[in-house]
């Protein structure tokens, strides 16, 4: 799935007293008990440096409640502060001796320096964009930009309990134009370097922009929502029309500064351009293989991995669709003729949709009874399907995961887009449930975050997709193996058909960023593969062409989850249990995997 901005954030409005309760007792003075500190005083430090940060953390009240009426400062000088700040926490984290922590220390050391080391080489090597686990070489693009993310985070994030919260949600429409004049200015000193968007997106990036700008301002997301919270709470007042003159004089002009520097791109922008375009490109999409999948592959042995599975996979899903009876045309075809079989659509109607989260809460209760078999340890912290609000569902991707809050009080949830039944055929929706609940990121996520000796700072953050991502692929193959298609064979090809769609990104992103393919040629390499629609297939291929190295994490991930399991379980013959290694896996939390493999080693040396 398509990971939703927020999906992975760990959010509480308690998380200040979770942080108190989650920090273990340590031996005063002991190596322990120093990373510990630094840690949390790293994390004090972000939640300080991020009004955002704070708010969808719950903690922008007490001496943090002037942040509610801020926003982030996005400038080229914070920026440039940011960077030195995180070549001070390397020197204090390498002052640590590992060979003094416990294991579980290892691992939090080993993360968090692993960030923040890559931060600072990348951030001294690139000077445009941004650079951290997943690269973004464009500040503003159809994906990126304060345009587009702080609507969304003043409307779902801001809470308006009273006038005061009113009073900050007017600061920060505000502060808004002002963030989105530090992107322009990033913007202008990005093209100055040679950073300039693919020919294709600049249109789709003005369209986005022109989709706000082109309406009264009365009727924007800026006004109406804060009207409706206002009114929720009983307040007097016209914040409406406060909200409007700000909208009006500042955020329409901040807009037109930034559609008119997108226009001018157009004479700059070139067609089909991928990382290899970009300053010193062939490095920087390399770099960004590194740092998205936390691994040393190469572009070019993620490229041959991708060529690899995608010919294995499809080989095993011709074999079942034969065996249905399925023969004529490739597998992406017979594929796309499956998705349209009225046998395996749900009816487009309110029943149809209720029906769906009914099989799938199903699914959970029914996968539950068998994980003792795979698993040791449960997350305490249940997990349902619930549809994605109706409101949102035009712009909400097609679904994600939403972890439980840290003081217990929000179940886990997996929510699905039910805009239209026609997305979800019945073949391929068990090993969705699979990804996203149980084994999948229900299990990765609330382990970790219910294991209170994992340090705050790593559990709202400092998290990789490759990890959780490759793990919720895993979770797949690991209810394949435990037997749930035994007597559904096109659930099995269905199963399939989500590892087939991974295996080609690895294919199209480094053929897009190393191998300098056009949009057409990687739309219609995934629609020849796995049998999506075009247009469909387009909108992905254009996602890889500006942020360059993220497709990867998800596959990538998946084939080191395996590997690293297989080798243990070589070392260990007879010992190896499977509980066993999944504890050893989870319940450390999200790590690099280059981490992993070191940590599964070590577990594997010390069962032998």
């Amino acid at each position: 799935m398509t990971a939703h901005l927020n999906r992975r954030s760990f959010l509480a409005t308690t998380a200040g007293a979770a942080l108190a309760a989650a920090t273990p007792a340590l031996a005063q003075g002991s190596e322990d008990a120093k990373l510990r500190a630094q840690l949390d005083a790293m994390f004090e430090t972000l939640v300080d440096d991020s009004p955002e940060f704070a708010t969808s953390l719950g903690l922008d009240k007490d001496r943090r409640a002037g942040m509610k009426a801020q926003l982030d400062d996005n400038s080229l000088a914070a920026k440039a502060r940011r960077l030195e700040r995180t070549r001070g926490w390397v020197k204090q984290l390498k002052a640590i001796d590992r060979s003094k922590l416990s294991q579980g220390s290892k691992i939090d050391l080993d993360t968090v320096l692993y960030v923040q080391e890559r931060a600072v080489y990348s951030g001294d090597r690139y000077k445009f964009g941004d650079v951290g686990r997943n690269y973004s070489p464009f500040v503003v693009s159809q994906r990126t930009g304060s345009y587009q993310d702080i609507p969304d985070f003043l409307d779902s994030q801001h809470k308006v309990a009273n006038a005061a919260d009113a009073e900050a949600n007017l600061a920060r429409i505000s502060a808004f134009a002002r963030q989105m004049d530090q992107d322009l200015e990033r913007l202008k000193h990005d093209v100055a370097l040679g950073a300039v968007l693919p020919e294709f997106a600049v249109p789709l990036a003005i369209g986005q922009m022109k989709a706000l700008r082109d309406q009264p301002a009365a009727q924007t997301v800026l006004v109406t929502s804060l009207a409706k919270k206002a009114q929720a709470a009983n307040l007097p007042g016209d914040w409406a029309a406060r909200a409007e003159k700000i909208v009006q004089a500042e955020v329409f002009p901040a807009l037109d500064r930034q559609i008119a520097a997108m226009e001018a791109l157009k004479g700059k922008a070139r067609p089909d351009t991928g990382a290899w375009a970009l300053p010193d490109g062939e490095a920087y999409y390399a770099d960004a293989v590194k740092s998205s999948t936390t691994t040393d592959y190469t572009p070019e042995q993620v490229h041959q991995m991708g060529l690899d599975q995608v010919r294995e996979i499809t080989a095993q899903i011709d074999a079942i669709l034969k065996a249905q009876g399925m023969t004529q045309g490739s597998v992406g075809a017979r594929l796309a003729a499956l998705n349209n079989d009225p046998k395996q659509l749900y009816p487009n109607t309110d029943e149809g949709r209720a029906q769906i989260l009914a099989d799938l809460n199903k699914q959970i209760a029914d996968i539950y009874k068998d994980l003792p078999k795979a698993f040791r340890t449960m997350p305490k912290a249940p997990v349902e399907v619930r549809r994605v609000p109706v409101f949102i569902q035009d712009g909400a991707s097609n679904g994600y995961y939403q972890s439980p809050a840290l003081d217990g009080s929000r179940p886990g949830a997996f929510y699905i887009n039910l805009k239209t039944t026609a997305d979800w055929p019945r073949y391929n929706l068990p090993t969705l449930t699979y990804h996203e609940a149980a084994p999948g990121h229900h299990m990765q996520i609330a382990i970790a975050q219910e294991n209170q000796s994992i340090p705050i700072l790593r559990r709202t953050g400092f998290g990789n997709s490759a990890y959780s991502e490759g793990w919720a692929l895993y979770a797949e193959q690991v209810a394949d193996e435990m037997g749930v298609y035994a007597n559904d064979p096109l659930a099995r090809a269905g199963y399939l058909q989500s590892l087939l769609f991974r295996a080609a990104r690895l294919v199209v992103d480094t053929g897009i960023h190393a191998k300098r393919w056009t949009r057409a040629e990687a739309t219609q390499y995934m629609v020849d593969t796995i049998g999506y629609p075009a247009t469909r297939s387009q909108r992905e291929v254009e996602r890889y062409f500006v942020s360059p190295g993220q497709a990867n994490t998800y596959k990538v991930g998946h084939v080191v989850w395996v590997r690293l399991r297989e080798e243990a379980r070589r070392k260990l013959g007879p010992k190896f249990q499977i509980a066993d290694f999944h504890d050893a896996a989870l319940l450390y939390g999200n790590m690099p995997m280059t981490v992993l493999e070191r940590h599964i080693a070590d577990w594997a040396a010390a069962q032998a």
